[in-house]
This record gives C-alpha cells, sequence and structure tokens, in this order.
C-alpha cells in the first residue's frame, strides 16, 4: 500500500466508526524510547522514518507533527504523501490538541487513539481538552507485512552483575508497595521489568530489555511474555525465583480481575492497561487504582556498589577501544591519500569495540558528525547520505556501548587537520570549562540537576552562546542509555541527585555549516569530603568522573583556561593512561602516552 492508499483505508475505518480525527504517535505500549518495529505504525502510515513523530489525520487533511532534528528528513520522506509537516519546535506551533481544537469546528468532534499507545497521564491531559475514544484502527488495515513482536529468547541476567538478588528486589518492592497500601503493582516499562527481574533480552535496538508486562502482587510475581520467548533455560530460571507466567495478552483479563488496590505509574503505563483497573475498580466497592511513581524507576536509578564497580570496568573496556579507533585514524586511516566515510568510521569503532571483553551492541545509534554535520545535534549518517571524510577539520563522534557489566555513552570532538581556526579553539574551551564545571561541582544533598545546569553553559553564555539539548541525563547499569527520573537540564526536575545516580556531562556548541563541538563523560553522584570551612550540618556531594578518554588537547585554548581547570585535565589524563595502558600493546600505549601528556600555559 502507498501512503495515500493507507490514509484512504484509515478514513474508511475512521467513518465506519463515526471517528472525526485519529491520532496516531511514535509510541509503543511501553513508553520505550527506541521502539520495536511491530509498533511503527506512526513510521508505517506516513513513510516517515525519523524516531519521534506523531500523525494526526482528519477526512480531509493529514499532519506530521515532529521535532527540529527531523525537518530536514521529513520535509523529503512526506513529499507526495499529502501529509503536512507541522514544525513542533517552533514556538508559533500549535500543540495537537490546540490544533484540534481549533480547526475541528472547537473541538467538538471524536478523537480516535489506541489506547495502548498513550500513557494514562497523557491521555488523562488530551481528555481535558478532547473528546477520545479508545480504538485501535491501525491493526484492523496494517494487515499486511507486519513485522511481529520479536520472539528473540529472553536470558537470566547474573546477580553477579546486578549486584542484588530477584528475591532481594522483590522484597523491597513489595515493602514499598505496603507503605502506600497496594496489593498489586502493574510494570510495563521494559527497562524496569528486566532489573526487577534481573532479566534481558535482544527486543529493541540498544536496550537488552524483554518485551513483556509484570504484575507484582504481594504473594506473586507474574511475568506476561509471548511463550516462545521462554526456553528451558529462562523457564528454570523463572520458575527458581517463583516468576509466575502467562501470555503477553493475558494481561489485560488478569488485571480485569484483580481485587484490592492496585498501583500504577501514570507516566508509563498504557491507558488500555488502566481502563482494565478502572472496569474492576467500578465494579468492587474494595477495588481502587492509585496513579504513583513507580518505585522501581527510583530504586533503579540509585546504582548499588557492584553496578559502579562494572561501570568502571566497562569504561576501562571503552577506552581501549577507542585509543584504538583514535589512533587508527591518527595513523592509517587517511594514509596513501585513502578517504573514508562516516559510515565506514562508525563501523571501524564497532570493531574496536567488539573486542572488548562482554560487549553485547551499542547502546545508541553512533553519531560521527564531520565538520558541518557535526552541527545537527541528533545527525544520523546512513550509506546513502554520509559525508566522505577527509584529514583535515572537525569530527565529532558521539558513541556508546552495552557491556555485561554497565552501560557508556561517551563524545570526543577531535581535529583531523590543517590550520585550526581561532574560533573552533574558544568553542572548544568553552565546552571544555563547563565540562570541568559540571563535573568538579559541590553541592548539598538535595541539590535538583536543573540547578546545576548554569554551570556548564556560563563560560558560553558570556560569550553569547548557548545550546538547546539537555546538559545531562541518567544512564541504566546493562539497560538503557537515557533513563530516569534524574536529570541535567533548565526545565525543573523535582527529582533530587542522589549517590548512586549516573548522568551525562555534555554541553556542547553548534555552529550551522561549521562544525559541532560536543564534550560528555559519564559521572556519578558520590559524597564529598567534609571540608574546614563548612559552617552547617548539611550534607554535600559531588561527583565522580567514570569515563576515561582523552581529550584533544591541540584544541584547548590554555590562554582562557585557569591552573585549576588544567590540573583537572592532568590528573584526569594521568588517571586515563594509568587504568588503560596496561591492557594496551607497546604502539598502543605510546600513543596514549603523547595523547595525555601534560598541558601548561
Amino acid at each position: 500500500m502507498t501512503v495515500l492508499e493507507k490514509l484512504a483505508a484509515l478514513r474508511q475505518q475512521m467513518h465506519q466508526e463515526g471517528v472525526d480525527v485519529y491520532v496516531v504517535p511514535g509510541n509503543d505500549p511501553h513508553a520505550s524510547e527506541y521502539l520495536p518495529t511491530h509498533w511503527h505504525e506512526m513510521n508505517w502510515l506516513s513513510g516517515f522514518k525519523g524516531e519521534s513523530g506523531t500523525v494526526v489525520v482528519t477526512m480531509d487533511r493529514a499532519l506530521l507533527w515532529t521535532d527540529s532534528r527531523y525537518y530536514l528528513q521529513a520535509g523529503i520522506e512526506l513529499e507526495g504523501s499529502t501529509i503536512e509537516l507541522m514544525r513542533e519546535s517552533d514556538i508559533d506551533c500549535p500543540t495537537i490538541p490546540e490544533w484540534i481544537s481549533k480547526e475541528m469546528v472547537n473541538g467538538k468532534c471524536t478523537v480516535g487513539v489506541n489506547p495502548e499507545m498513550f500513557s494514562v497521564n497523557d491521555f488523562s491531559e488530551w481528555q481535558e481538552k478532547l473528546t477520545l475514544r479508545s480504538v485501535d484502527l491501525i491493526r484492523r488495515i496494517w494487515t499486511d507485512g507486519r513485522p511481529a513482536i520479536p520472539q528473540d529468547k529472553l536470558y537470566p541476567y547474573s546477580a553477579d552483575f546486578a549486584g542484588e538478588t530477584v528475591e532481594q528486589k522483590l522484597t523491597r518492592m513489595r515493602r514499598k508497595m505496603a507503605d502506600k497500601h497496594g496489593d498489586a503493582l502493574i510494570i510495563s516499562a521494559l527497562d524496569e521489568i528486566a532489573w526487577l527481574l534481573n532479566i534481558r533480552g535482544n527486543d529493541v535496538a540498544f536496550n537488552p530489555v524483554v518485551v513483556s508486562y509484570v504484575v507484582l502482587e504481594q504473594d506473586k510475581c507474574t511475568l506476561f511474555v509471548l511463550p516462545e520467548k521462554v526456553d528451558t533455560v529462562a523457564r528454570n530460571y523463572l520458575d527458581f525465583n517463583g516468576i509466575d507466567q502467562q501470555p503477553y495478552e493475558a494481561v489485560f483479563d488478569y488485571i480485569h480481575g484483580l481485587s484490592g488496590t492496585v498501583l500504577y505509574d501514570g507516566a508509563k503505563v498504557n491507558q488500555a492497561l488502566y481502563e482494565a483497573i478502572n472496569q474492576e475498580a467500578k465494579a468492587k466497592a474494595n477495588a481502587k487504582a492509585i496513579n504513583t511513581k513507580s518505585p522501581i524507576l527510583i530504586d533503579k536509578a540509585r546504582k548499588n556498589a557492584v553496578e559502579l564497580e562494572g561501570e568502571r570496568t566497562a569504561m576501562r573496556q571503552d577506552s581501549i577501544a577507542l585509543t584504538r579507533f583514535f589512533r587508527w585514524l591518527e595513523t592509517e586511516a587517511f594514509a596513501d591519500g585513502r578517504t573514508q566515510t562516516e559510515c565506514q568510521l562508525m563501523d571501524r569503532l564497532h570493531e574496536f569495540r567488539l573486542m572488548g571483553d562482554n560487549f553485547v551492541e551499542e547502546s545508541f545509534g553512533t553519531i560521527a558528525g564531520y565538520q558541518g554535520n557535526g552541527a545537527i545535534v541528533h545527525y544520523e549518517a546512513t550509506p546513502d547520505t554520509c559525508a566522505t571524510v577527509h584529514p583535515q577539520g572537525m569530527l565529532l563522534l558521539d558513541s556508546g556501548g552495552q557491556y555485561l557489566d554497565g552501560t557508556t555513552d561517551i563524545t570526543r570532538t577531535v581535529w583531523l587537520g590543517g590550520e585550526i581556526p581561532q574560533q573552533a579553539k574558544l568553542d572548544y574551551t568553552y565546552v571544555l570549562k563547563g565540562h570541568i564545571a559540571l563535573a568538579t561541582a559541590r553541592f548539598p544533598r538535595g541539590t535538583r540537576g536543573n540547578q546545576l545546569d548554569a554551570l556548564a553553559k556560563q563560560y558560553m553564555w558570556q560569550a553569547g552562546i548557548t545550546f538547546g539539548h539537555g546538559t545531562g541525563h541518567g544512564v541504566g547499569h546493562f539497560l538503557g542509555c537515557h533513563e530516569g527520573p534524574q536529570n541535567v537540564r533548565t526545565d525543573n526536575n523535582p527529582t533530587a541527585l542522589e549517590v548512586g545516580h549516573i548522568i551525562s556531562d555534555e554541553p556542547g556548541i553548534y555552529r550551522t555549516g561549521m562544525w559541532g563541538i560536543r564534550t560528555e563523560n559519564l559521572i556519578t553522584v558520590i559524597p564529598a569530603e567534609r571540608t574546614e570551612a563548612c559552617t552547617t550540618e548539611d550534607d554535600f556531594l559531588t561527583f565522580e568522573t567514570l569515563t576515561l578518554c582523552f581529550y584533544d588537547t591541540q584544541l584547548i585554548e590554555l590562554s582562557i583556561m585557569t591552573e585549576a581547570e588544567i590540573d583537572w585535565i592532568n590528573r584526569y589524563h594521568q588517571r586515563v593512561y594509568e587504568l588503560t595502558a596496561p591492557l594496551l600493546n607497546d604502539d598502543e600505549r605510546e600513543y596514549l602516552r603523547r595523547k595525555c601528556a601534560p598541558i601548561s600555559k
């Protein structure tokens, strides 16, 4: 079917159901960042291949809302589809509910949505402004060639890596449920399920999770998963840990039969699951549903000692791969007049990571942005569009690995050759100074990430420069590279930074058509030593830098660096060398020694 044929088929279903507007978001039933292809409904309907977007279809119009990362891509891929592009990052772009309310007879219309693709909170917010109807119309028309729900086998994740047994986690979660008088907890977020049950899988790109649901009760735990995903090893593991199994789709009937108090996180649990709870709550006087932040989300973010040591181990493996990659880039990649493409650089880095102990896959799609492409914050090089890289100019490389030991995410910007423009050195140094300011921050317990955000931006602000993306995101342990609830960004996040949280530290400067510069390490919150000057009883926290990789010191404008900043870089480079050099051969070790050589004014 062409896009026009798909839209016609959808409109026919809308007419039959009495639906005036139908909304197809780029979501799945588990509020995932990366979706299995089975749920690429927005992409299938529109022909747009971006990871973020929502299609709105009326009887005579179709529109796609997406953010600025995808404006150029969407403009090309929507051509001839009759789907209009709505630039949601633009200040004058209405939200979808605002547009429907204005364009569809002041919102007096019926808006159809698949309740599995909307969180309870989002559905409730829309319902305050629009008349919504829960109906899955895409299932009716996407009948030919729709990918199946992934059926790869799930596998146990050893407590040697996780730092806790399933029994310990279940006991703690049940205690937290009891504190809220909860009889059952619905869990739909795939990373929360993987963490709770110490299981992993291959169902979602870059995220070792298992498509499933869990209902945790005070006397049992039930995993809802496709039977094909559970082999003998997995079945024995689940049985040993007292975890019952039911088919994936059975979750709705199971929830319908629950009594007592059911807890759910409305930011993650989808509306279809909630409607199952709600029906039972109405039918039974003693039943009710409580929307509460998931206790798993909070505990998962606080890494235990085993997880943190695993992260340090993974960082050493990543440091080996990056050292080998950058040495190859400098000494071999452009030898004898050869050039490379951005995609070839991505493939070569992958080859070096494959050599590492316990490496499983990338933690996200590598960003290799040469020159102006580096200024596109979420740039994606493809074989058809990637740039040719020459031994001159700027390269931004944002990459990460999923190791059994932990998850890595690092960005380095390097100069490949030629005379370095003074503005490039200034930009690089502003970014590096902000990066160091956040990494060395001391702050009282209870501080939120948004209170630290300006530390990373202060130097570029003084130069009249800023950036639009977040300064730091939470990171999982052999789970999602992006996790909450903690972050560092301008938006007000009520979550305070706690010991054991891991976040990224990644300020950047982007000059369209010229270069992008970003420097990123992962850092973890630790207690700060008490100083003699302290006059209060407040506990203070600081960060430990986990990532191990040198900076491109030729890009540093030393004249605007303080002695304290230079000392920090030298001590960091000494640590990188001491932890990585013993794992390298002689030539690699000598290369790393030169890259980590002390700098001074």
